[in-house]
């Protein structure tokens, strides 16, 4: 395991963009599957001591995961994602829009752009989030959400470590 891994968050808001780009210690197909099956993502994508819980996913294309983030007094925030593409362990895409416990969304919502690569053993995840309204990305960046996520990849980078572990020992 190595500790000098990239990682870097840059929010351009005159673009409405946020970048992310995130290098992981683990094969590609782990770190694919970490953020493509729901039984993973609830397990590192909330930033302590919040929770995930994902109520359903289908990750196809046209398919849909609603999930909240959930507060030690479980107050729950609510959001939809819809698969917009899937390139098996190289990209997918997908609209994410905060939403009601009933499913009804919030819009305007942000397009999340993930490209997985790897190289001598470690991936890299580049994410690229649009947000049509310069209003929508202000209220994310309000609520705490660069250091959420960035408390997320470390939660995710110990998952990785975990099981990279558990697979030498076996």
């Amino acid at each position: 395991m190595t500790n000098n891994l990239l990682f870097d968050f840059t929010v351009d808001k005159a673009a409405k963009k946020v970048f992310i780009t995130r290098e992981f210690d683990a094969e590609l197909s782990l770190v694919w599957d970490a953020f493509t099956k729901a039984e993973i993502l609830d397990q590192w994508v909330a930033p302590k001591p919040w929770t995930s819980k994902t109520k359903f996913m289908d990750f196809n294309v046209g398919g849909r995961r609603f999930y909240a983030m959930v507060s030690p007094e479980g107050l729950e925030r609510w959001a939809i994602q819809k698969y917009l593409s899937i390139s098996p362990k190289t990209n997918f895409k997908m609209l994410n829009a905060f939403a009601d416990k009933d499913e009804n969304p919030e819009l305007p919502g942000s397009e999340w752009d993930y490209t997985f690569s790897e190289q001598n053993g470690k991936t890299k995840v580049e994410i690229i989030i649009f947000n049509e309204s310069l209003a929508r990305m202000e209220k994310m960046l309000e609520m705490g959400f660069t250091e959420g996520f960035k408390m997320s990849m470390i939660n995710l980078e110990n998952h990785l470590i975990t099981l990279v572990l558990q697979q030498q020992m076996k």
